[in-house]
């Protein structure tokens, strides 16, 4: 939409899942900041005490018999992943994990709505029953369930996406992951930076927006936190303005060093 004209920009692109638009920036739009640089991740967390309690380090470690009896809150003999609702583009992987890894015995995915299906695995990891679920980031869920304090990042047995990613293994791998039971860990979904498309036109005859976009980005934290807040509640536009205004009144010297930086562009 952004080279056809019908958008200025979008600030929500995920790359290099989006590379598949590649073609489409050559036509008339183009990537311009990084709102937040490598922070947008996927995978499989499981509490941590549970980690250290059965050594857990990858999903094949739910073949074992001890480990799917404990995480086998349903009866039906297989551990409980909280996964994605159907069609979503995380089902997909997923469904591809679990014929990948030889699971389907192992493990059942739980694919009613998500925020929901976390909730009641909040609810059990308090009453101290062990948990796995499927996450992303930003994602309140990594503000509620602290990667490193109460859960822990798992690897994949290796890095195996579905055909149409098979481009995207190498990033599926990444270094210095907080609260992951190994360093490079094995995320099995590709790593993503969130970044702005915006068309090109636009950039040209509006320095200093493009200007802007090369400085803002937001630490992935506040992401995290802000996205808990609309998870509690807070998720109307007027919620959301304000938190982005109590945000911008909390880092204002920030702030205003990106505002001179787009007001110079424009001169």
């Amino acid at each position: 939409m952004a080279p056809q004209g019908d958008l200025d920009l979008w600030v929500n692109g995920w790359f290099p899942l989006h590379n598949s638009y590649e073609s489409t920036y050559s036509q008339g739009a183009e990537l311009v900041g990084y709102v937040a640089k490598g922070g947008a991740l996927e995978g499989y967390l499981v509490d941590k005490a549970s980690v250290e309690k059965y050594n857990i380090k990858t999903l094949d470690d739910f073949k074992r018999e001890d480990v799917r009896k404990a995480f086998d809150r349903d009866g039906d003999g297989k551990a409980d992943l909280v996964a994605c609702p159907p069609g979503w583009g995380c089902e997909i992987t997923i469904e591809h994990h679990l014929d990948a890894y030889g699971l389907r015995d192992d493990v059942n995915p739980i694919k009613a709505s998500y925020s929901a299906s976390m909730a009641d695995a909040v609810a059990a990891y308090q009453q101290g029953t062990p948990i796995l679920f499927y996450t992303w980031t930003p994602n309140w869920t990594v503000n509620t369930l602290k990667p490193g304090k109460d859960v822990m990042w798992i690897e994949v047995p290796k890095v195996d996406l579905p055909k149409g990613q098979k481009s995207l293994e190498d990033a599926a791998t990444l270094p210095g992951v907080p609260g992951c039971v190994e360093d490079p860990c094995k995320l099995g979904f590709p790593a993503n930076d969130i970044r702005p498309v915006a068309n090109s036109a636009f950039l040209k005859d509006n320095p200093a927006v493009k200007a802007l976009l090369e400085e803002v980005s937001i630490p992935i934290e506040d992401i995290f936190a802000q996205n808990a807040k609309m998870n509690d509640g807070e998720g109307s536009d007027e919620d959301v303005k304000r938190h982005a205004s109590e945000w911008i009144a909390a880092h204002g010297d920030l702030v205003s060093g990106w505002v001179e930086k787009a007001k110079a562009a424009a001169n």
